[in-house]
């Protein structure tokens, strides 16, 4: 009995300095009050680097809502493109009088063949009017297309070059002179006209801003803002700048999966186009009698103009539904 009661009375003793230990030794050693002075100081420095983060992100936000306020007033200066600029963008250096004097020739010319082969009026002024003002616009327009075909072929090549340069210790403007001498067209024209910029005292990004309305794609705008942010913010360029690279590369390659799985969709859409003509001229060769009417008649000619304007629209509405923008 004795012995139970020295052991329980041990227990209660190493329980209770324990207790003692836990609860009285940091009052009485002070580290209670140092460990409370050291959360406040960490408080302060936490909340004034929270701080810092805090304004740091809202000027990065700031600058990301400028630039793409930027990219807006730019997309409108794009809907308002002037003659020279869409000359421009289609890699011609023509002026606008010789553009006109191209056109009127191209409108004579072909007014002139349709006269000769018809010896209708009417004929003539639609082959005037559609030489000299579809034919011209619609080639430039072509042109334009072609060359920013090729310039978003060779631009992710551009940004590895400046990637590579600004990784090997070489400044942006030593790369953009390599990409200007070497590079394919339409690229090198682009960022040779960057240098020349630069050598007037025009600052890297205010001239790189400009390469949107020589080639407009979001691509050019992307490759701007990156530059702007990161003149106005600094960063790591090269980390940013092989970001891009991957992106562009990342759309090019969702461009030709969407090519590829819409291609169904297009030959259906050129053999319902060419349909009612390859119809039209088998019916000519085996019963041309039947056909003439269409031509000869008065009747036959509203339902020629009429089916041309349907068929129009069809193409039209074909074209807007295969056709994708990135």
């Amino acid at each position: 009995m004795n012995t139970s009661m020295l052991a329980a009375s041990v227990l209660a003793a190493a329980a209770a300095g324990g207790l003692a230990y836990v609860f009285l030794y940091p009052v009485l050693s002070g580290s209670a009050r140092a460990e409370k002075r050291q959360k406040l100081l960490v408080g302060d420095g936490g909340t004034e680097r929270r701080g810092a983060d805090r304004t740091q992100g809202l000027n990065r936000r700031e600058q990301v809502a400028q630039s793409l306020k930027d990219l807006e007033k730019r997309e409108q200066a794009r809907n308002k493109a002037t003659l020279e600029t869409k000359l421009a963008q289609a890699g011609l250096s023509w002026t606008k009088g010789r553009f006109f004097s191209v056109s009127a020739g191209a409108g004579l010319l072909l007014a002139t063949v349709l006269f000769g082969l018809t010896g209708e009026a009417i004929a003539a002024a639609a082959g005037l009017f559609i030489g000299g003002l579809g034919l011209p616009r619609w080639v430039i327009g072509y042109m334009k297309r072609k060359r920013i075909e090729r310039y978003l072929e060779e631009l992710p090549n551009a940004m590895d070059v400046i990637v590579r340069g600004i990784r090997s210790g070489l400044p942006l403007n030593d790369c953009l002179r390599i990409i200007a001498s070497e590079a394919a067209e339409p690229v090198k024209s682009e960022f040779r006209y960057i240098v020349e910029q630069q050598t007037l005292g025009i600052s890297v990004s205010e001239a790189v801003l400009k390469l949107y309305e020589r080639v407009p794609v979001p691509e050019s705008n992307f490759f701007a803002i990156v530059i702007g942010i990161q003149a106005k913010a600094g960063g790591n360029l090269s980390e940013t700048l092989g970001n891009l690279s991957r992106v562009l590369r990342e759309r090019k390659k969702m461009k030709g999966k969407v090519q590829a799985m819409s291609q169904e969709a297009k030959a259906s859409a050129a053999i319902i186009a060419a349909l009612p003509f390859v119809v039209a001229i088998l019916t000519y060769l085996t019963s041309p009698n039947y056909i003439e009417l269409l031509w000869l008649t008065t009747a036959g000619k509203i339902a020629l103009v009429l089916s041309a304007i349907w068929m129009s629209l069809g193409v039209a509405i074909m074209r807007k539904m295969i056709n994708f923008d990135f």
